[in-house]
């Protein structure tokens, strides 16, 4: 019931909003009472607070695993790396919009443990630049810190406009990305 109700939620958050969704809305569209969602929240920003967890955790999940190769480039990982998070707004797109709309209903009280995990992630991506450049994969003089927020804008800002049945899929857009962000647009 509990995986129900999540469900209904993201669906309902993505559509309407979390200000303009009520726990009504949620139970009716679930089909329980109010008794049964208040079994497993205590909230309903309890419940987006859950929601956030858990797309956070996955992708921090993605991308330990792809940072713990050794065998792999850095160039390789940052690929792999912008794959994954388009693959998760490509599978995930509804979650991924919550996820990244959403996170201003969120009290203050909330958001330091939530929050510490999105710096975690960009500072992953900002150690393997920094790490890629010790290596001499990429150039000395980029700024590591600011190549980290550019990446994570660049995929992040797809949640808003790229369809999966478009185009291209998630996977031809990192190529196009990780094209981008290796060598430019310049023609040389």
């Amino acid at each position: 019931m509990k995986q129900k109700i999540i469900q209904a939620s993201i669906e309902l958050f993505e559509k309407q909003g979390f200000a303009e969704t009520s726990i009504q809305h949620i139970v009716d569209s679930v089909g329980v009472t109010k008794g049964a969602f208040y079994y497993h929240f205590t909230s309903k920003e309890e419940l987006l607070l859950g929601i956030h967890h858990r797309f956070i955790d996955r992708i921090l999940q993605q991308q330990t695993s792809i940072m713990k190769d050794l065998e792999t480039s850095y160039s390789e990982k940052l690929h792999q790396v912008v794959t994954m998070l388009l693959q998760n707004i490509e599978n995930n797109g509804a979650s991924a919009r919550v996820f990244f709309r959403e996170l201003q209903n969120l009290t203050k009280e909330n958001l330091p443990e939530l929050l510490k995990k999105r710096d975690q992630f960009r500072d992953e991506i900002k150690d393997l630049v920094q790490k890629g450049i010790a290596k001499g994969e990429f150039r000395q003089e980029l700024h590591s810190e600011m190549v980290a927020l550019g990446v994570l804008g660049m995929c992040n800002w797809t949640y808003m406009w790229f369809d999966p049945n478009g185009s291209v899929n998630a996977e031809e857009l990192a190529n196009i990305f990780i094209d981008m962000i290796l060598n430019g647009v310049a023609k040389e």
